[in-house]
């Protein structure tokens, strides 16, 4: 059964509502700690207007443990919310993980996208950050300012009046905020990106630079970008502070403005000085989600930003659907008539070919650069689909496999070959997390790899950081056909295999891809 809906652009909001038994338990839980805010300002109206009227004590005493008592269950309620809500990000992120993941596998066989970085991962991060951050308690608590100026119109409703104008005055201050910093947040954000991507380019190609003469050239233009990156950098940053301190000084001042009006009324016996004390508390309690906000404001229009990108993302490759599974299928290949436009290129490279390869022949495609060798190889892997025509193998068209049982029907040894972090065993097994050790061997065996890596340091438990640079590029190659040839049963058995290459003809190198159906 399909996990995601059928309309993907509500696979966010699938997500987000599977986990929202967490965010109304964290929101039932904000409105007691809302609730026990009010004990600071209770407590020193009591003092001020009984305790030191009446100087009791016990009244004192009793107070005072009843405030301890409150302050207590608030903690562990604060706590609690707190922890709830970072387990609601966590499992937003866990449900969507694996979607993500699968998706920028997917769209990275187009080599435009590939050679972009994959931000949605991190734009998946940032939404789960926000919700294990202090500022989603904030935005939640925000609800609860109208409580707080409520309570101190009714200690007097002039007090009330300067808290309401000191509440919109910080409300103008974050839409003021969102408006200026957003656009600037967002190009510190993509020059950063950029800069970020050149330096990755630059250490892949570390070889090249170095032998070159490149290193000077490439290092200075690097810096070039990271001065400008670190430019915009400052300037979002300095916007965004100035609000800041400006909030936080306006919240003092809009404190302090209320403990002298509170003094002048308490002057004029309009009200009481324990009523003054505990509108200024609550002043400070109601303004202080606002505060703690904008301060944040680039982690929310971070997530912001992130949640509008992936739900653009999920919606341009929506879940493949489910497919019948298909018995272990003849090594017998069929084309017919195709036609496969690269992704992104308008003219086709390849135009109505036709061959046939059956169980134990082998056909070899030799050709210049540019004329669809490797267009052919990514169309036969079903990574590219045909314009035109059909591909068949075992009797069926490719679109009829599930992409994951296609690839363990195909060998496939690409021009660049690529290693991962694990164990030989674990590259050649494909990365199996419980690899098949007859079948390792037995795959190592028929590409002859199998003495080879037994030379190495730990043989077959070798560990591998990526492409190695302990292991030679014949070595890598030779691991990379015991991967093509590896099944979890019998290697290479019932197994179309697809290499690219070089091959030579009459003296001249030329590029080329083979074709074999083992039967």
């Amino acid at each position: 059964m399909n996990a995601f809906p059928s309309r993907p652009r509500f696979e966010l909001q699938s997500a987000r509502n599977r986990g929202l038994w967490a965010l109304g338990l964290t929101f039932l839980f904000s409105v007691f700690v809302n609730l026990l805010m009010l004990t600071g300002p209770l407590f020193m109206l009591q003092v001020y207007d009984r305790v030191l009227g009446s100087r009791s004590e016990e009244t004192l005493a009793a107070l005072f443990l009843l405030v301890a008592a409150l302050y207590g269950l608030m903690a562990l309620l604060d706590f609690a919310r707190g922890r709830i809500a970072a387990r609601f990000g966590a499992r937003f992120q866990s449900d969507l993980d694996e979607r993500v993941f699968g998706v920028t596998m997917r769209r990275s066989v187009d080599p435009g996208v590939r050679a972009a970085p994959a931000t949605a991962p991190r734009e998946l991060e940032a939404i789960q950050t926000l919700c294990a951050s202090p500022v989603l308690l904030a935005l939640m608590d925000i609800p609860w300012t109208p409580l707080f100026v409520a309570i101190i119109f009714v200690l007097h409703p002039m007090l009330g009046w300067l808290a309401v104008a000191g509440g919109a005055l910080l409300i103008c201050v974050a839409l003021f905020n969102q408006a200026l910093t957003r656009r600037k947040i967002a190009q510190a954000q993509s020059v950063s990106a950029r800069a970020n991507v050149f330096a990755e380019q630059a250490r892949q190609a570390s070889e090249t630079v170095y032998s070159q003469g490149m290193q000077q050239d490439v290092s200075a233009r690097w810096m070039r970008q990271r001065r400008d990156a670190l430019g915009q950098i400052i300037a979002a940053s300095d916007w965004t502070g100035s609000f800041t301190a400006l909030t936080k000084s306006l919240r003092l001042f809009l404190q302090s403005a209320m403990l002298a009006a509170g003094a002048y009324y308490v002057l004029r016996d309009e009200m009481t000085a324990g009523a003054m004390i505990a509108g200024s508390i609550l002043l400070g309690r109601a303004l202080a989600p606002i505060e703690q906000s904008i301060g944040q404001w680039p982690m929310i229009q971070k997530a912001r930003a992130a949640w509008r990108s992936l739900a653009r993302f999920l919606d341009a490759t929506p879940p493949e659907p489910a497919r019948t599974p298909l018995p272990k299928p003849a090594a017998a290949l069929g084309v017919l008539g195709l036609t496969v436009t690269p992704p992104g290129a308008k003219a086709a490279t390849l135009c109505n070919v036709t061959f046939q390869v059956a169980p134990g022949e082998a056909i070899g495609v030799i050709g210049k650069s540019g004329s669809g060798k490797t267009t052919l190889a990514r169309a036969l892997l079903g990574l590219w689909p045909p314009l035109a025509g059909e591909i068949r193998l075992g009797g069926a068209t490719l679109d009829q496999y599930d992409q994951g049982d296609l690839g363990r029907h195909i060998g496939y040894l690409p021009q660049q070959v690529t290693l991962f972090n694990g164990t030989v065993a674990e590259n050649i097994a494909r990365m199996s997390l419980d690899p098949n050790p007859e079948a390792v061997i037995k795959a190592a065996r028929k590409a002859n790899a199998h003495e080879m890596i037994l030379s190495l340091e730990d043989g077959y438990d070798t560990m591998l950081e990526g492409n190695d640079s302990r292991l030679s590029g014949g070595q890598k190659q030779r691991i990379a056909l015991a991967r093509a040839l590896w099944q979890s049963g019998a290697a290479g058995s019932g197994r179309t295999q697809l290499s690219s290459g070089c091959g030579w003809q009459r003296g001249a190198q030329r590029r080329g891809a083979g074709i074999q159906g083992r039967g």
